[in-house]
């Protein structure tokens, strides 16, 4: 007879840490916390790098689950309750140990902590709290903690978790309802929303006790989208809409407490009312973030963006990551096993993000109903452009910083530079390419003094071809890579020759 053995802690973690890697967390810390005397650790706001180990891991993050066990049986889920898989937790305890055991060895930076749902969401919550709560107080670990909310937890455990860990986030899943129903029936919008209001509302109320403004503080970010948390009802009620059915034959139309949920209980584990210290404690000082799966289901780059550009708005987010749908399992309602996932349109939607979030853009700017997606062999800003080219040239020495900010190839910083530059002296190309202008753009939208780069006819469909005859070949890699991974802003195994200077602190900036 053979006995089943419980996995040891190494087992354990190779199989909690893999089942893991479908979970995107390409972000930085966001939150500042010094070291203290008799504590573990501390965090900067730029500590978490942006680098993947080939199977998709994050080398600076433990990214793990507490546990692959799950009462759910959505479709697109590798951990979903029908798949034959061997099945196994991490206790409070043991979490701890290795979190604080990589931490001592410099494997890791922080903790990125998720789970499957067992037994149910409170319960799930709950395990989880125990295991921040013994990092926090009996390890006095003051690392970073990216902690998942699980929607239909009970509002109090949720509220517990946010002043443990520094960022939380709920899983957005799919973007309509009519998809979520079709691919993961045991959940809801209203359900996943509720929570991504709770954390928004218990960030303002902290943002206020202590005297600054309700919205988050980024470097630009966010300010160009109009119609932010304080909008008026009428606002609200149009954003309501980016998250009802919108498939076709879907019905439309939602009240907004489906979007936003009732407000949340301010009780806290126990039944005890919070005292006033308790009220200036940190809550999620780094914000909240969402993830959308993408590729396992029909909507186009246009019902994406928009839902993302509510996300923004409606909640506040600091990040929207894009996941492409990597097949792992056979159903009638999923693309086949030997579809490709979609990472260049992944990589489109990331730059399509970065132009909501800094860039002042819109998704009715970016994309319509009669072009519902982007061209994949142009990033999005330059598709806007070759679509306005009546806007085009822009003069280098007259622009304004919002008009400097719509040509392809300039980005904030070099638009700021642009402003203070040409008050000093007289402005050319090559100046241009020292402040870090992208040229290979640039010098199809805009003229210095009333002249162009070179001869250029300002038309459609000969600045594609420019723009696109050196590229199809590296694009045509990406989308059909030899081996599946996770994109990161740094990645540069698809190049023919390795990224200049230049290129380099472009990907760092996040210019387009």
């Amino acid at each position: 007879m053979k006995i089943k053995k419980e996995p040891d802690l190494e087992e354990k973690l190779k199989i909690l840490s893999d089942a893991a890697k479908y979970d995107v967390a390409c972000t930085s810390s966001g939150v500042d916390r010094k070291g203290e005397k008799g504590s573990l650790g501390n965090s900067r706001a730029c500590g978490i790098c942006h680098s993947f180990a080939a199977d998709g891991r994050c080398i600076s993050l433990l990214k793990v689950l507490l546990t692959n066990h799950c009462i759910y049986d959505c479709k697109y889920c590798i951990n979903r309750r029908s798949n034959q898989r061997i099945r196994t937790s991490f206790t409070p305890e043991e979490l701890c140990t290795i979190t604080i055991e990589f931490y001592k060895r410099n494997y890791i930076e922080g903790l990125f902590l998720s789970s499957g749902v067992i037994k149910n969401p409170t319960y799930t919550m709950e395990l989880m709290y125990r295991t921040l709560f013994l990092l926090r107080t009996r390890y006095h670990f003051r690392g970073y903690i990216h902690a998942k909310a699980v929607p239909g937890a009970a509002p109090e455990i949720i509220q517990e978790i946010g002043y443990l860990a520094d960022r939380m986030s709920v899983n957005m899943e799919l973007p309509t309802r009519e998809s979520l129903q079709l691919l993961a029936p045991g959940k809801s919008h209203q359900a996943i929303l509720r929570p991504m209001g709770q954390i928004r509302q218990q960030i303002q109320d902290y943002r206020l006790s202590i005297g600054k403004t309700a919205s988050m503080e980024r470097h630009f970010g966010n300010q160009y989208l109009a119609g932010n948390i304080f909008s008026s009802s009428g606002e609200k009620s149009r954003l309501a809409e980016a998250f009802t059915g919108t498939l076709p034959g879907g019905s439309r139309g939602a009240s907004e407490a489906a979007v936003t949920g009732p407000a949340p209980s301010p009780v806290p584990i126990g039944g005890k009312a919070p005292s006033p210290k308790d009220s200036h404690r940190p809550f999620a000082p780094a914000g909240q973030s969402t993830q959308m799966i993408i590729g396992a289901t029909p909507e186009n780059d246009y019902q994406l963006l928009k839902v993302t550009q509510a996300l923004y708005q409606q909640y506040d987010l600091k990040r929207v990551f894009f996941s492409a749908y990597i097949p792992l399992n056979e159903d009638r309602d999923l693309p086949a096993l030997d579809t490709a996932p979609p990472l260049l349109r992944e990589h489109r939607l990331y730059q399509a993000d970065w132009l909501l979030r800094y860039y002042g853009f819109q998704a009715d700017d970016l994309l319509s109903p009669s072009r519902p997606d982007f061209n994949i062999f142009l990033d999005p800003k330059c598709d806007w452009a070759l679509r306005h080219l009546e806007l085009f040239p822009i003069e280098i020495s007259t622009a304004s910083y919002q008009e400097l900010l719509k040509v392809p190839g300039i980005g904030n910083k070099s638009a700021w530079r642009i402003l203070q530059a040409r008050r000093c002296g007289r402005l050319d190309f090559s100046s241009l390419k020292t402040m870090g202008v992208v040229l290979k753009r640039a010098q199809y939208f805009i003229t210095c003094h009333g002249k162009m780069r070179y001869h250029i006819p300002v038309e459609e469909d000969f600045i594609t071809r420019q723009l696109t005859q050196n590229e199809k070949s590296s694009l045509w890699e990406l989308e059909h890579p030899r081996t599946y991974r996770q994109l990161s802003l740094f990645d540069d195994h698809f190049l023919e020759a390795a990224p200049t200077v230049e290129d380099s602190r472009k990907i760092l900036t996040g210019q387009l």
